[in-house]
């Protein structure tokens, strides 16, 4: 009886951590290309328009980290404008607003269906943002 006792306990303790590490551990990374990996120089092209709303969700762009997002009505459409890891956006105090004129400089894509530009560059009036190296690398502004 002891050692069926045993192996029942056993068998719960393994059902119990498999469980744990399926919902909070073990997650499958989407497929495809992510990050600075997205970014392509020989798309990159120079977009303005009016940022009609702003969003912050998990996208491969930024490895599935939430990240900060605008669309951007111009002439040719909207596109959904990457940006920065939200973290990196709130350390930096980088926002935008519904209704303002920017112009964005950045790699011309689609991600998760819509077309999209992944900023390297951002201008709003006399303010530069630089996002990106050339290569898609996030960089730290300064």
């Amino acid at each position: 009886m002891k050692s069926y006792s045993l192996f029942l306990g056993m068998l719960m303790a393994i059902l119990v951590i498999a469980a744990l590490l399926l919902t909070v551990g073990v997650r499958p990374r989407a497929g495809g290309p992510q990050g600075a990996a997205l970014y392509n120089r020989q798309t990159e092209v120079l977009v303005k328009g009016t940022v009609r709303d702003i969003q912050e969700f998990a996208c491969p762009v930024n490895e599935g980290e939430l990240g900060g997002h605008l669309n951007l009505q111009t002439s040719e459409g909207v596109y959904q404008v990457h940006l920065l890891p939200s973290r990196v956006m709130r350390s930096q105090g980088l926002k935008f607003a519904p209704g303002e004129q920017i112009q964005v400089t950045g790699s011309k894509t689609r991600v998760m269906g819509k077309p999209s530009l992944i900023a390297r560059e951002i201008v709003r009036g006399d303010e530069t943002f630089t996002l990106r190296d050339s290569d898609g690398h996030v960089m730290m502004m300064q």
